[in-house]
């Protein structure tokens, strides 16, 4: 009770700085608390007017008059106590810094050749779908493109409020079964792609010092004709220490020094992250967890119109809505698991 009193009350001087019109340096720091802590005290004033709605009506069973109508709503009330104080819980698990932020997508075809590239570019249109649904915004960044449509790699940058927590649990091996259009026998294959998924990292999260990179410009590879004609001007950036390389395509020369900076920087943020990951490893292994890209995440099973999340044994059959970007029921149950997790951390 003691730290609902700390929440509330650093709650509230938030409320009067925003009421001032503080104008200050740190007022957007103030707002972005501000907006955070406003869900968490709603729960806190919500559950301590239960509370005293007990308490009244406790008061009341001493009054003959009242006491029937004292005990029928203290029983709803204490059948009511036990969701009020959960959703309080989850509304105090820590926060992930980077859920609020925009993200980095990277898809990659994986074992299974054209049909791999091809399962890759579909992964692609399906998060291009869902972005659509939540009005975020998708940029393509770099992309290799083959001949059937499909592609070898591609990378986005999606804009919007929340990206990352909504997207952090993609990352991982989508594993596909179905028969591709390259197969004339009807024989099912099964096919592979990789998803990454990295919070947008600002210019304070990571310093790059300038001897740290080698930035070299050359001609973009594409579609050909007018395409590469216009792109002279493709930018990679190589992260010396780690060897990290980052390709940017635009028109604009400037602009993709610009872009190739935010994904490496996005790159090497991801990567201290996954650092501090795996130190605290040992006492996460219930949650779904976002590091380990080398595991196999999900199974597309085409023709049964079957999708299995296997690290929650979620199973949906309805594949053809899910590939037109209907998502949350995916996502939600995935974020529903990691708040499990992490209670019952908390609570051992």
């Amino acid at each position: 009770m003691e730290k609902l009193r700390q929440i509330t009350e650093r709650f509230e001087f938030l409320e009067a700085r925003m009421a001032q019109g503080d104008s200050g340096s740190d007022i957007a720091t103030l707002a972005r608390e501000y907006s955070e802590l406003k869900p968490v005290v709603e729960q806190i004033r919500a559950y301590q007017q239960m509370l005293d709605d007990i308490n009244a009506a406790e008061e009341m069973l001493s009054d003959p008059e009242m006491k029937d109508l004292a005990e029928e709503e203290l029983a709803e009330l204490r059948a009511a106590l036990p969701d009020a104080e959960h959703a309080i819980r989850l509304a105090l698990l820590p926060r992930d810094a980077a859920d609020n932020r925009s993200a980095i997508l990277e898809i990659r075809a994986g074992t299974g050749g054209d049909e791999a590239a091809l399962f890759a570019a579909d992964l692609l249109r399906m998060y291009q779908r869902y972005g659509e649904r939540r009005g975020w915004k998708f940029e393509i960044v770099s992309a290799t493109p083959t001949e059937l449509g499909g592609f070898r790699e591609v990378v986005a940058h999606v804009r919007g409020e929340g990206v990352f927590a909504r997207l952090k649990f993609e990352s991982g091996v989508h594993r596909v079964q179905r028969v591709p259009e390259t197969e004339s026998g009807g024989r099912i294959h099964t096919s592979a792609a990789t998803v990454a998924v990295l919070p947008e990292a600002e210019e304070v999260d990571i310093d790059i010092p300038a001897s740290d990179i080698r930035i070299d410009t050359m001609r973009a590879s594409g579609a050909g004709g007018q395409h590469v004609n216009t792109t002279d001007s493709a930018v990679r950036i190589t992260h010396i220490p780690t060897g990290i390389m980052v390709v940017s395509a635009e028109k604009s020369q400037h602009r993709n020094r610009e872009i190739a900076m935010q994904v490496l920087r996005s790159r090497l943020y991801d990567l201290k992250r996954q650092q501090a990951d795996a130190e605290r490893a040992a006492t996460r292994k219930g949650q779904v967890g976002s590091g380990d890209r080398s595991e196999r995440i999900r199974t597309y099973n085409f023709p049964q119109g079957r999708l299995t999340d296997h690290r929650i044994n979620l199973t949906l059959y309805k594949l053809d809505q899910v590939m037109q970007g209907d998502l949350d029921e995916i996502i939600d149950a995935l974020i529903a698991h990691d708040q499990a997790a992490r209670l019952s951390e908390l609570e051992t």
